[in-house]
């Protein structure tokens, strides 16, 4: 690796006449380290980019990481706590955000080390930052450009509240959890009636201080003439109004529901529409605040909650509880319960940016890779919500808005311009401003990530050359909250969409197909895969498993099957090296003459083709299957073996098997470079990351050897089935006989009779007209090829034998069934468990079968 980085073959050449190719890679938080998600990313990202370095394209692969605003302020601020200092009491802005930049100098970043152990191979010499001075620059440019277009404003709007960091947080960082709960079912009294009442259902009853009305559906029969009447919301004791809204579902509990604005997103949709009073009853811890009635002023929501249905209780307003599961909103980094919280923050007008990114998709400007996953992308953007991108943090982007005494708002890209501005607005010099406290939400600078890192806001060679980027490689589930938005910014500021392509990728799961996770224990650590099977082995899985659209089902098994395959290529070449197998810078692939050499030739170049075609069409499992294939198959299973004796014997054809050897393993190296790096290199003792992609003239293969050596492996492949099929001993000596022979086939059996023998272990062929007793059949082609094996194995014992094997899997095929058939467990037992089952149904299926047919042989 550090010979490959050394050289500057990562380089991108913007000088170049070369075609570009570029692809962004997705940064990762600046405190994070390798996991599988990534280790998958990074290495589809890296296949593509060494591909299309191989094949003459002027790549740029954009490395960087990102500042991660909550993540990294809660990493310093936990160091600083273990020394007893605090931000805020010890630590002012500046000072504290000196301890950040020397945390992230010093510890910041392990992230890309570790992608070198996999073999990445971005451009590292242009590695950005999402809080370097470039992309500052850039970040406070987009900030005051759409403010003064009015794409940016400030509203008082529900946001999630982390009580415990004191910020609004994205619906990312949300984590909702199912749990046991109460739902609680409370009268409210009718104002002037006797006796009269509406009951509202809630989970949260502490919210009812924050009460402004009651919602009934407008078709609801029951309540027509409730609709305009007061009720006293209980404790409170203050009146709110009975509103008709579509909201509330007649079906759902009474049919009517309270109505909180302030402290529920869908009630504050309500309250906009019916122009409800918005009271909110929380601080930023979640205490109660001055709006409630004072017994209850300051305490904890909780301890609030307990209180309120005490005394609900008492007043006889409590009509009764019942258990409930609902998901539970938790801050995936606090771990504490969030809440919908009426604040003032900054918004960016998304609903307006939203409509040219959704014409960019459905025009096919940009493709999402498998198609499917456009959907979520329409849904996100044809429901836009305006985007809340305030946080308040100290580490992140400083949002460029500054205040004068008056509230007057200045917003500039720096200091001396807000002030040039203020001074100008109030006709005088000097006026004080104050700074806003709030920085932007981490994924306001992402959204740039596609232009900013190539220079803007300057016009840079770069930004004219690699955009619009060829693909981005990402994960489903940020299609909405970073995909779409540098999608809305990048048509908004360049006028092309970021990106051409994008391609999602699965979710690496466990063998089971559970999703990991530290708590269930069953993480995998890609630097540990790496350290036990090689990076080879892990990226080649990981690869040969990546599906569109179908979750990977990781398992050190697959790991070990694929570094299985690196030993079987490590043989290969040290089998071709002991036998004088040399590459030979003049040999000529078209001019071959012996037929198993023009057919290895020939598939090789199918196999090439189809691998370019899996990689060209994000089908990475079709272009490592592909190579995988055709090399341990093709190559070693096949070729190799047939050409064994004359190569190390001597014949008319050894040296053109010699040179063909080593030129079909010279290209296997190099076609497989991508997707492994490390061994391909250390095998061909050539540096392949600068190599160029193989070219094969059309010209190329020879269709009539092709056809023949197919013949040849399905003569041998049928042979060793029926052996296996009736259990044959291996070291068994069988006798074939052939029947209905033509000349073609009784030509080839004479030239390759010496490999059949050999790799079928048969004694003698023979040519028939007669079936005789005791022979198991199977087709080749026109003729009928039979063993007489009633000799060699007792019939009875393997009747029986096979009838036990196919009773045992009808056995276990009846349980399946009946596991499936079970309505109960269908509905309870986890997706990976009943994918686990019909999968297990269908290879008993399929081996009884097998066995059956082999059964009916012998009869």
């Amino acid at each position: 690796y550090e010979k490959w980085e050394k050289s500057g073959v990562f380089s991108c050449d913007p000088a170049s006449n070369k075609a570009p190719y570029t692809i962004m890679m997705p940064p990762p938080n600046v405190t994070g380290s390798l996991h599988m998600g990534h280790a998958l990313n990074t290495t589809l990202q890296d296949v593509l980019v060494r591909y299309h370095r191989m094949k003459g394209d002027d790549t740029l692969w954009q490395p960087g990481t990102d500042h991660a605003g909550i993540a990294t302020q809660m990493v310093v601020e936990r160091q600083l706590a273990e020394k007893q200092i605090v931000r805020g009491r010890d630590l002012n802005r500046e000072q504290f955000l000196e301890k950040v930049w020397e945390w992230k100098e010093h510890s910041g970043g392990t992230i890309v080390n570790q992608m070198r152990a996999l073999g990445a191979t971005p451009d590292w010499k242009r590695e950005r930052f999402t809080m370097d001075e470039g992309l500052s620059r850039a970040v406070r440019k987009v900030f005051v450009q759409l403010y003064k277009e009015g794409l940016i404003y400030r509203d008082k709007r529900l946001v999630n509240w982390d009580p415990k960091f004191h910020t609004a947080i994205s619906d990312l960082e949300v984590e909702n959890k199912e749990q046991k709960g109460k739902m609680w079912h409370i009268r409210y009294a009718v104002e002037g009636e006797i006796a009269s009442y509406i009951t509202v259902a809630t989970t949260r009853p502490e919210t009812l201080l924050g009460d402004t009305a009651v919602a009934v559906h407008p078709d609801d029969e029951r309540y027509n003439d409730m609709i305009g009447k007061m009720v006293y919301v209980p404790i409170a004791d203050r009146l709110i109004p009975i509103i008709a809204d579509e909201y509330a579902d007649p079906e759902q509990g009474s049919g009517a529901v309270k109505i909180t604005p302030a402290h529920d997103f869908n009630d504050f949709e309500v309250g906009k529409r019916h122009d409800l009073p918005m009271i909110n009853i929380l601080d930023v811890n979640a205490h109660l605040n001055e709006n409630v009635p004072e017994a209850y002023q300051g305490m904890e929501r909780f301890a609030a909650r307990k209180k309120i249905l005490v005394e609900l209780e008492e007043l006889d307003a409590l009509v009764g509880e019942e258990d409930v599961k609902n998901a539970i909103p938790y801050g995936d980094r606090s771990g504490v319960v969030i809440e919908p919280y009426l604040t003032d923050q900054w918004y960016v007008d998304t609903p307006t940016l939203a409509k040219p990114a959704l014409e960019a998709v459905r025009s096919g400007e940009t493709v999402f890779h498998p198609k499917q996953y456009e959907n979520m992308y329409f849904r996100w953007l044809e429901d836009q919500q305006p985007w809340c991108i305030s946080r308040q943090l100290w580490w992140g982007h400083q949002i460029p808005v500054w205040y004068a005494e008056d509230g007057t708002v200045f917003c500039e890209e720096t200091e001396e311009e807000a002030q040039a501005a203020a001074d100008q607005h109030f006709g005088e010099a000097g006026v004080v401003l104050t700074r806003d406290e709030d920085v932007l939400d981490t994924w306001f600078s992402s959204a740039l990530w596609p232009f900013s890192t190539l220079g803007w806001p300057d016009k840079t060679p770069e930004l004219e050359k690699y955009y619009t980027t060829s693909v981005l490689i990402t994960g489903f589930d940020i299609i909405t909250f970073w995909v779409s938005r540098m999608m809305m910014m990048g048509i908004h500021f360049m006028g092309e969409v970021p990106f051409k392509d994008v391609y999602i990728h699965a979710l690496v799961r466990d063998s089971k197909g559970q999703k990991m996770s530290k708590s269930k224990g069953n993480v995998m650590d890609p630097l540990e895969l790496i350290e036990e099977f090689g990076a080879d082995a892990l990226r080649f899985t990981l690869t040969a498993m990546a599906a569109q659209g179908r979750d990977i089902q990781l398992s050190n098994d697959r790991i070990k099957g694929y570094r299985n395959f690196c030993t079987k290529i490590w043989n290969a070449a040290r089998y071709a090296q002991m036998n004088g197998c040399e590459l030979d810078e003049n040999f000529d692939p078209a001019n071959v003459e012996y037929t198993p050499n023009q057919w290895i030739i020939s598939a090789l170049k199918d196999a090439k083709t189809n691998l370019e075609k899996g990689i060209e069409n994000y089908r990475f499992n079709e272009a490592a299957n592909a190579i995988y294939s055709f090399t341990w198959g093709t190559f070693c299973d096949w070729y190799l073996e047939f050409t064994k004796p004359l190569l190390q014997g001597e014949s008319e054809h050894t040296d053109e098997i010699k040179q063909t050897t080593a030129w079909v393993l010279d290209q296997i190296l190099t076609l497989l470079n991508p997707m492994m790096p490390f061994i391909t290199e250390e095998i061909s003792g050539k540096m392949l990351t600068a190599a160029a992609w193989p070219e094969y003239s059309e010209s190329l293969g020879n269709n009539a050897a092709r056809e023949e050596m197919d013949w040849l492996i399905a003569m041998i492949s049928q042979i060793r089935s029926v052996r296996a099929d009736m259990n044959v001993p291996a070291g068994a000596q069988i006798d074939l006989l052939i029947k209905g022979a033509s000349e073609t086939t009784k030509s080839r059996v004479q030239t390759y009779a010496e490999i059949i023998q050999r790799m079928a272990r048969i004694v003698s062929i023979d040519y028939t007209d007669e079936t005789p007793k005791g022979a198991v059949q199977t087709v080749v082609g026109e003729a009928t090829l039979m063993l007489p094996i009633a000799d060699i194995i007792d019939l009875d014992q393997e009747r029986a034998r096979l009838n036990k094997e196919i009773g045992k899997l009808e056995a276990d095929i009846q349980k399946i069934d009946q596991k499936l058939g079970n309505e109960k467990f269908v509905a309870n037992a986890p997706a990976e468990i009943i994918e686990e089952q019909r999968t297990r149904r269908e290879a008993a299926e399929s081996t009884r079968d097998k066995l059956a047919g082999a059964l009916k042989q012998l009869g």
